[in-house]
């Protein structure tokens, strides 16, 4: 199983060869491809997501919250804020998730290099 951050999915849309965008595709189609619950929230309330692209997500396997989400990633992100390092809300809820499940992460971005600290396997 893996997990693919938002931006890795805004590349793949928009037919950016990214190495996220590839890694996404890739995953895709060999079925091992999980949403982390935060990543559906960002994709769905996204104004130009068209039915048929939101029918696809909604048939992919997600990343349910589990007991005490809330609470871990609002406790990694004071600790990273606590250091001067950039700790997006967002971010951390979607490496949380991938966290409690033990899921790497597919990203497009630097942003989660930090996440790293706490065991987040980036991809």
């Amino acid at each position: 199983m893996i997990g693919a951050d938002t931006s890795a999915w805004i590349d793949y849309s928009k037919g950016i060869h990214s190495p996220g965008a590839k890694r996404l595709e890739m995953a895709l189609s060999n079925g091992t491809l999980v949403m982390p619950m935060p990543v559906v929230f960002e994709i769905f309330s996204s104004p130009g997501l068209i039915t048929e692209a939101e029918q696809a997500i909604q048939q992919l396997p997600q990343l349910k919250i589990t007991s005490g989400f809330w609470l871990r990633a609002a406790a990694m992100r004071r600790k990273l804020l606590q250091k001067g390092l950039k700790a997006r809300s967002m971010d951390c809820l979607i490496a949380q998730n991938c966290l409690d499940h033990d899921v790497p992460l597919i990203v497009a971005d630097t942003d989660y290099r930090h996440f790293k600290k706490f065991g987040l396997k980036l991809v």
